[in-house]
């Protein structure tokens, strides 16, 4: 079953992402450095969150054939709109 997006969901989306860009700047030139230069099977990705009380928390995953992909696949949708 093929399922296309909502058009209005999709704008709201693009407007999010618009936004987030412009909160957080050096992010989205970080991530298209990795998925240019670094981004490859395996690869480990790891996230830490620190929270506002200090606690933190980390969890990493080793990037496999599979999850490229799927980015491949994203970044092929992104090119066809």
């Amino acid at each position: 079953m093929s399922r296309t997006m909502n058009p209005i969901k999709m704008m709201k989306l693009k407007n999010g992402w618009e936004q987030f860009k412009k909160r957080h700047p050096k992010f989205p030139p970080f991530l298209q450095a990795a998925a240019a230069n670094g981004l490859q099977e395996g690869s480990v990705l790891e996230m830490t969150i620190t929270l506002p009380d200090g606690r933190s928390m980390t969890a990493n995953l080793k990037v496999q054939k599979e999850d490229l992909e799927l980015l491949q696949e994203l970044k092929d949708l992104q090119a066809s709109r």
